[in-house]
């Protein structure tokens, strides 16, 4: 006989149940982090193993983030079938599959199934992340969402740091740098055989990850995460909800999915380039993979910065204006200032600490755009959250936009792509979030 699914309403949970779910909440985000921000490495290392230009070597977030596009809807169909639990499972081992996928990706040294590996990964986490972000928004109460958002930008980051840092104390090695100047002068047969052997350093690491990834699904699958109950509204939103029957109804959901599509394409885009930035200022590759993490840094002290003062000294809102706003400035910064300057051991152009920078200003625009986005969708809240995800794909597509600007100019003006996006989202902090028709103005 089949076992009904039990489901659990947020306002039902105790506190010590809410307490260990918001714990297990946290390690999916530590995950989330780990595979998403190990690609930051992974693009400059797969640009000389695989002989790439800038665009192409971009692909890497492409494959990885279209997932979110791609798999968003069927995802929160899936959810809605088997519940978050048993989703999460399926998510995981989906990753573990594309960690799997790059032995032989490794030893064919082809490009195109390395990218398929990552579309896998992607594919997981597009499973992963709406039920995890739903859990986060709706466990507690609504003024703190945001604070528990920064916690989990916490986890998120941290792997962040740790990720491009460990792989790369793993696939590179201090002989590189003098090996990565000789390949153009190699002939072809020594040169294919180097090339080779870099790139199959990966099979080791991605082998154990798939085995911990496999694991984790198990793990939280039998856990006392309980499965929430999203189909039913209270009284205000039922009312507020009565003529509204599809999600396209809700303008501030749909413009806060086009928020986090720029948003999160315009941060990828500072952590994905940074790396090939600093080469393109003469900074060696085994010197220019710690800015990655510097940004990531930066953006968990934001996150921290969130926790303490989200909601008792500041209004998430507010938090979403001034990180925004302080974007937009920070870009024409960017362009404005010049000279070297010398900073935690490196001799660099100051437009890349500014770079660094503009992570602080990202840290709490996604833990404020998602509660507001989400703000009484009611029955609709699982499919919300996927249409969000959604919003994910622009860190595949941006970066796209910006490697091809860098090809055709130079890698300092394809930066003006962050321009456009952060006035959109100075748009949504100030006037898109409280559009509830799309007739009726406010």
């Amino acid at each position: 006989m089949k076992k009904k699914l039990e489901l659990v309403h947020v306002d039902s949970l105790s506190t010590g149940k809410t307490v260990i779910s918001v714990i297990i909440i946290a390690l999916l985000f530590f995950i989330f982090g780990f595979t998403t921000w190990i690609n930051a490495i992974l693009i400059p290392y797969f640009k000389i193993a695989c002989e790439l230009n800038n665009a192409e070597s971009l692909f890497v977030a492409f494959a990885f983030y279209i997932a979110y596009l791609v798999m968003a809807v069927p995802a929160a169909h899936l959810l809605e079938r088997v519940g978050f639990k048993k989703g999460i499972l399926i998510g995981f081992w989906i990753m573990s599959l594309g960690a799997l996928i790059f032995i032989p990706a490794a030893l064919s040294r082809m490009y195109g199934i390395f990218l398929l590996g990552l579309f896998s990964i992607g594919t997981g986490l597009a499973i992963l992340q709406p039920a995890a972000n739903t859990y986060i928004t709706l466990i507690g109460s609504k003024e703190r969402a945001a604070q528990r958002m920064s916690i989990m930008g916490v986890c998120n980051k941290t792997a962040g740091i740790i990720a491009p840092l460990l792989l790369a104390s793993v696939i590179l090695r201090p002989t590189d740098t003098e090996l990565f100047k000789q390949l153009p002068f190699m002939n072809e047969l020594t040169r294919n055989a180097v090339l080779d052997e870099l790139i199959q350093r990966v099979i080791v690491p991605y082998s154990i990850m798939a085995v911990i990834l496999f694991s984790l699904g198990l793990l939280v699958r039998y856990s006392v995460l309980p499965e929430i109950d999203t189909n039913n509204e209270d009284a205000t939103v039922a009312g507020a909800n009565s003529e509204k029957t599809s999600i396209i109804h809700f303008p501030h959901l749909i413009l806060g999915a086009i928020a986090l599509f720029l948003h999160v394409g315009s941060q990828v885009v500072g952590i994905n380039t940074i790396i090939g930035y600093a080469q393109s200022l003469n900074l060696p590759l085994l010197e220019a993979k710690v800015f990655p993490s510097y940004i990531l840094g930066i953006t968990m002290f934001g996150f921290l910065s969130g926790i303490v003062l989200i909601p008792k000294f500041v209004k998430h809102l507010n938090v979403l204006r001034i990180c925004t706003t302080s974007a937009i400035v920070l870009t024409f910064t960017f362009f404005i200032v010049n000279g070297q300057v010398i900073f935690l051991g490196h001799t660099a152009d100051v437009s890349i600490w500014i770079l660094v920078l503009l992570g602080l200003s990202n840290s709490l625009m996604y833990s404020t755009i998602w509660p507001l986005a989400l703000n009484g969708l009611g029955r609709h809240t699982k499919m919300g959250g996927s249409i969000l995800i959604m919003g994910l794909s622009g860190s595949a597509i941006v970066p796209l936009i910006y490697g091809y600007f860098a090809d055709r100019f130079n890698p300092h003006d394809a930066y003006w792509v962050l321009l456009p996006c952060y006035i959109y989202l100075v748009y949504y902090a100030f006037h898109g979030y409280r559009l509830r028709s799309w007739t009726k103005k406010i």
